[in-house]
């Protein structure tokens, strides 16, 4: 079937959507219909069975990234679906492949809180038989924020394979949270030791389910020295969410020539450094956000995120550290509250029956 036979063929259809026109709260996000989306050149259209959602939805939403581009978007980054339509320049073999997305709104108005998204197919990647749409939509903006806080150390390797983070030492700081779940996990599937740091018991069973081999509850005793104590020639990555917060206790038991790979700021602590502190550790610090990472490290990071999906590395739901909390498409805007409000775990709206 051509491509004009294609568009012809999907003429009159219609689809489900969540879209916003103006920034503002959940209440903006709106249930409507609309025409099914056609891919151009290098795009494909997936069918979306599980759509994820992150903190950066929300944000966006509220206005974090400026005023709206588009005259109206469709949020959400991540999901799980099956390609069913390609444009110009696709392999046509494609059709019926089923996939995981990453970054699908990013820079474009057609998220994957949507029946059909319309996505580059760079952004797109292969998904093992075996393997469920909810671990699809988990993936994305947690594990390649994980895998671009992995690979940017001095002393270590910029890709992730089996053995390439063998003899280092991981700090994945909120190992309870998304991100952090995905460098516990990426981290142990690369062969590091992994440490996380938690605030409770309960966030420290999780830690553990995604693999930590140690947890150290950060409000308690002497943490630092807990640290040292597991490794004593000091971490040599620490993936940081609050690095206000956790500055002090990360340059503590970081190692000489460490790297503090910070994505988020949570609670908004004001950062200050001591220079010669820093100078004297050879301290690196990245700061990170996967809208300007750039297409290199996006594509490097996708890659290895695949082959540790098809290693058995990446399981998600409550017995592997991250508990599923699911919403429909029509309840997106619950949804995202959700995780606005903190919830522990991986927030996914199911977008198929």
């Amino acid at each position: 079937m051509t491509a004009d036979e294609d568009k012809h063929k999907d003429e009159g259809r219609i689809m489900k959507a969540i879209i916003y026109r103006a920034n503002g709260g959940p209440e903006v996000l709106e249930l409507v219909e609309r025409d099914l989306p056609e891919p151009g050149p290098g795009e494909v259209r997936v069918r979306v069975a599980v759509s994820g959602v992150n903190p950066t939805d929300w944000k966006a939403r509220q206005g974090a990234n400026g005023s709206l581009a588009f005259p109206e978007y469709t949020p959400h980054h991540d999901a799980g679906g099956v390609i069913d339509a390609v444009g110009e320049g696709v392999d046509a073999g494609r059709v019926g492949q089923r996939v995981w997305l990453h970054m699908a709104a990013g820079g474009r108005p057609t998220g994957t809180a949507a029946e059909y998204t319309v996505v580059p197919v760079e952004r797109t990647a292969p998904l093992p038989d075996e393997v469920g749409f909810d671990v699809a939509a988990a993936l994305g903006v947690p594990a390649l924020t994980a895998h671009r806080a992995l690979t940017v150390a001095e002393d270590a390797p910029d890709r992730l394979s089996p053995g390439a983070l063998e003899g280092k030492v991981v700090l994945a700081a909120g190992g309870a949270g998304a991100v952090g779940h995905a460098v516990i996990q990426l981290a142990r599937w690369a062969g590091a030791t992994v440490i996380s740091t938690v605030s409770g018991p309960e966030k420290a069973r999780l830690a553990k389910a995604a693999g930590a081999h140690h947890v150290v509850n950060y409000r308690e005793g002497d943490p630092a020295a807990e640290i040292r104590a597991l490794a004593p020639n000091g971490v040599d990555i620490v993936a940081e969410v609050a690095l206000g917060a956790n500055l002090d206790l990360d340059l503590a038991v970081l190692a000489t020539r460490g790297t503090i790979a910070t994505y988020a700021n949570d609670g908004n602590k004001p950062v200050a450094l001591d220079v010669r502190q820093n100078m004297t550790l050879n301290t690196r610090f990245q700061f990170l956000v996967l809208y300007t990472v750039g297409p290199k490290a996006l594509a490097a990071g996708a890659e290895d995120v695949s082959a540790a999906l098809r290693d058995g590395a990446l399981p998600v739901g409550e017995e592997h550290g991250l508990p599923l909390h699911r919403f429909p498409l029509d309840r997106t805007a619950e949804a995202q509250r959700a995780v606005a409000e903190g919830a522990v775990g991986k927030v996914l709206v199911d977008v198929a029956p």
